[in-house]
């Protein structure tokens, strides 16, 4: 079964992307077209980036990488759950990328975001991330604003809209994930 996974990718204290990625993990658990899982970057506790050899050539050095790429290999395809803190994406969430380059290869990616414009900025800086590492972007993006979504800008209050545009985007990339399946098994069994 396709395998997605549902990154939240602020690991701040008090975060306000602990309730919306809890938010779309119960809504994708409620499907029956893949395995969804909640990925926490807090659980991996990723130092800023310290493997000696470039991401591209697959060489890993450290534990806490091998179980980064173990995570993300397993996947065929992601959410991120992205707060946009001064107009861009956590730093957090955009050091995790940078430490894998193969694993995240030919797999589909939605975003959902948030912020005081829904975390616009950092939805586009996710975009222009994927591609030069091989992802699909699907076109549908959840942006939760701070003044419609959120109480006093703090209680996640999503609107009634939401969780069907938080539908169309798991069928985007659920549906990318299977179109891509062919590639990612190509590269396995290439010598």
């Amino acid at each position: 079964m396709t395998r997605i996974a549902i990154f939240l990718g602020s690991t701040r204290p008090n975060r306000i992307g602990e309730p919306v990625a809890n938010w779309a993990y119960d809504i994708a658990s409620r499907r029956d077209d893949a395995d969804y899982e909640l990925v926490d970057l807090r659980d991996f506790a990723l130092p800023h980036f310290d493997e000696p050899l470039s991401p591209f050539l697959g060489q890993y050095q450290h534990d806490h990488t091998k179980a980064w790429a173990d995570k993300i290999a397993s996947f065929d395809g992601f959410v991120f759950v992205t707060a946009e803190y001064n107009s861009h994406l956590p730093g957090a969430l955009k050091n995790a990328v940078d430490y894998l380059h193969a694993e995240w290869k030919d797999k589909a990616v939605g975003i959902v975001s948030y912020g005081i414009t829904g975390g616009s900025g950092a939805a586009a800086q996710l975009r222009q991330m994927c591609g030069p590492l091989g992802m699909a972007d699907v076109s549908m993006t959840v942006r939760l604003m701070f003044l419609t979504d959120f109480e006093n800008y703090t209680v996640f209050t999503p609107a009634a809209d939401r969780a069907d545009l938080l539908g169309v985007l798991f069928d985007q990339v659920v549906s990318w994930s299977g179109a891509l399946a062919p590639l990612r098994e190509e590269v396995a069994v290439a010598p």
